[in-house]
């Protein structure tokens, strides 16, 4: 089956896809925010190496983007909530795809590094 190359001319949808969720941090955000709401501080621990202020930007991008809905409630101390939009619900079959492609990869790469050990200790005189 040939795949079917969309018009260019104006703009690549991939790269419009990758101008919404590209970045370090943005499909992490996503992928937790697949199975439940989270506040901030929930995403600050699940992504540890993600600066408080890195995190706000990602965040106001991928609301900006329509990607997340941030709600506010207004109590002391002030409660915010973060949750995949409709718009950002339709990622996720493509956020499980590369969960999956992820792991086959990490689990490959893993592998063939131990393999290249022992081959490595086998050699040594």
């Amino acid at each position: 089956m040939k795949l079917e190359k969309p018009d260019c001319s104006i703009r690549c949808p991939v790269e419009t896809c990758l101008d919404v969720i590209g970045g370090k941090w943005k499909c992490v955000i996503l992928f937790h925010l697949m199975d439940a709401i989270k506040r901030f501080n929930e995403l600050r621990r699940l992504l540890p190496g993600v600066s408080q202020r890195m995190l706000t930007r990602q965040l106001r991008e991928l609301e900006a983007d329509g990607m997340i809905i941030r709600t506010v409630y207004q109590q002391v101390p002030p409660k915010v909530e973060y949750s995949l939009s409709a718009t950002g619900n339709t990622l996720k079959p493509f956020l499980l795809m590369l969960t999956k492609w992820g792991t086959e990869y990490r689990d490959h790469i893993v592998a063939m590094r131990a393999s290249q050990s022992e081959l490595k200790a086998a050699v040594k005189p």
